[in-house]
């Protein structure tokens, strides 16, 4: 079965052709990183318009580098949220489009399930019960997962995720936008123990907070207007990462689970990978982590997810599908409902 997967929630727009729902064919990720760096943010319409344009052409290349045509296509999946609205239009309207027109199945999948199946695609010899810690740019989450289609969230942030707080640190220091690939960089040059940053909510449930730590930051600088940024970032970001080696550590115990997962974009980070295997070790748990370009949004995690729902659960779409831009994770997969008459293919 060829699975086409369109993921357009944010700023990124990624095509991706899968065989079967785990061999990547070929997969694309057209990045709006400078489109929205001098505005130090995404601007919702600026990435709608952007995604509007590229996705007919990103699509087509796709299909060019896997060696397939359109008759080809058997399925399309696509994110339905949750993210920013008028990028979550753009992709569903294109995918529903694609479906009556190929007469082929048509899948909504919700974000956040697609970064736990980049662990699928990266270890299918892996499955579920596991933790998993989903953490990037708009979300931190502790999830139960019991099943690929089965999801108990367990902890999340009351404000900043920790993406978000890496960008603002970003921010603060001139950095650019996005921060986090830049943070990382200049943290491997410093010390980590130089500032004396909070661990916000360490060891009070499992819910996260990383809004008081740029507090945090703001206030240092003041005191401090010409830091060692190296030492300035190692600090902050050891800040995090404790935070999220702690959580996730104690959930997995709670919840008697062996295994934890990490996906998202800032599972790519450089100093979480060293230190979660080495703690999560002492406690006898294992630690995964999916290659750095599964981490980021892309395409080919999303197909992985629609076909797992088509083929192993017989779920397609209406087309009367709606996107939702703050679609809930938490008994997404089992609340699915069996497509109606005006569903597409």
């Amino acid at each position: 079965m060829i699975t086409l997967g369109i993921e357009t929630s944010c700023d990124e727009t990624a095509v991706a052709i899968l065989r079967d729902g785990h061999e990547i064919l070929a997969s694309s990720v057209y990045s709006q990183v400078d489109l929205h760096a001098r505005y130090g943010g995404v601007v919702p319409e600026i990435a709608s318009r952007d995604h509007l344009k590229k996705l007919p052409y990103l699509v087509e290349e796709t299909l060019g580098e896997a060696g397939i045509g359109w008759c080809d296509i058997d399925l399309v999946g696509v994110t339905d949220g949750p993210g920013l609205i008028g990028p979550l239009v753009v992709g569903v309207s294109y995918a529903k489009g694609l479906s009556v027109a190929l007469g082929v199945p048509f899948v909504g999948v919700h974000h956040l399930a697609a970064h736990l199946f980049a662990h699928r695609l990266s270890y299918p010899d892996v499955p579920p019960p596991f933790l998993g810690l989903i953490v990037s740019g708009g979300h931190t989450e502790l999830v139960v997962v019991k099943d690929w289609d089965d999801f108990r969230v367990v902890g999340t942030t009351r404000d900043d995720a920790a993406g978000e707080a890496l960008d603002k640190l970003g921010r603060l220091v001139g950095l650019g936008y996005p921060a986090g690939p830049a943070i990382d960089a200049l943290a491997r040059k410093g010390n980590p123990e130089a500032i004396p940053f909070p661990r916000p909510m360490l060891g009070e449930g499992f819910d996260m907070s990383f809004a008081g730590l740029k507090t945090a930051a703001v206030r240092w600088l003041k005191e401090h207007p010409h830091p060692n940024l190296s030492d300035l970032c190692a600090s902050y970001l050891e800040a995090i990462v404790d935070v999220l080696v702690d959580k996730a550590i104690r959930a997995a115990r709670i919840y008697e689970l062996r295994r934890i997962v990490v996906v998202g974009g800032v599972a790519a980070n450089t100093r979480l990978r060293e230190v979660f295997p080495t703690r999560a070790a002492e406690r006898g748990m294992e630690v995964f982590f999916p290659p750095a370009e599964l981490c980021t949004d892309n395409a080919a995690m999303v197909a992985a997810c629609a076909h797992f729902r088509f083929a192993e659960r017989g779920h397609r779409d209406p087309l009367s599908l709606s996107p939702d831009a703050n679609l809930p994770l938490e008994g997404w997969g089992k609340a699915a409902v069996p497509e109606g008459p005006d569903g597409g293919g």
